[in-house]
């Protein structure tokens, strides 16, 4: 119990977070725990494709520009469009009906394939791993989401469909792929602090895209 509790300390954190950001409009709780459930559901799409990966031979290894393809596509493509399928479906429905709305619900599914990542990783490694976790990894997931949820929400609301969505889900994978090709490097020295300048730039876009959104609410003014 201690240990499923450190996995989800981080995500019920920053999930609370989110919502109390939501300034105008609050979103029912039900549509937000299917949204949850189904990013629970995402992470065993991402297996999946990571498994066809490496059922190709695409596996971690290998010089600097391999990693990176492994980082950025093998990993952070098959992550972020396993959330993406979700959250579209979600944001085409019409109780979204303000732009924080994308960012909200695309930030509850990725934090439902934190969850389900956090409790493979504290159960694999323990309690140490979960609280690291915790400043790290989870809040990383969170603000891919954020971006993509910025993107899907200006296709929603803004027009420009394909271009935004591609926008916000490449922006989300160069976020992922960035973080983790940094911590793939182990063969030059400090190059590992690049996953944290990755995390602090995508909090940054974080809280600029909330901001933007809120101020754009169409509830704003009522």
């Amino acid at each position: 119990m201690l240990l499923l509790a450190i996995a989800a300390a981080p995500v019920l954190f920053l999930l609370v977070w989110f919502y109390f950001k939501d300034r105008f409009e609050k979103e029912p709780l039900r549509m937000l725990f299917l949204a949850f459930i189904g990013g629970c559901a995402s992470i065993f799409i991402a297996i999946g494709l990571e498994w066809l990966w490496h059922y190709f031979g695409f596996t971690q290894g290998g010089d600097n520009l391999y990693l990176a393809f492994y980082a950025y596509v093998v990993i952070g493509f098959s992550e972020e469009i396993s959330k993406y399928i979700f959250v579209r479906r979600i944001l085409s429905k019409s109780y979204v009906d303000e732009p924080y709305d994308g960012i909200l619900y695309s930030v509850v599914v990725s934090l439902g394939f934190a969850f389900i990542e956090n409790v493979f990783y504290v159960y694999q490694h323990g309690s140490g791993v979960g609280i690291m976790r915790a400043f790290t990894a989870v809040p990383a997931h969170a603000t891919f989401a954020a971006v993509m949820g910025y993107f899907l929400a200006k296709a929603k609301f803004n027009g420009n469909y394909m271009f935004n969505t591609l926008l916000g889900i490449g922006g989300a994978v160069i976020l992922h792929g960035s973080y983790d090709y940094f911590l793939f490097l182990n063969n030059i020295p400090l190059i590992q602090l690049g996953a944290v300048v990755s995390l602090l730039l995508g909090i940054w876009l974080t809280r600029k895209a909330i901001k933007i959104h809120n101020d754009n609410s169409p509830f704003r003014a009522l």
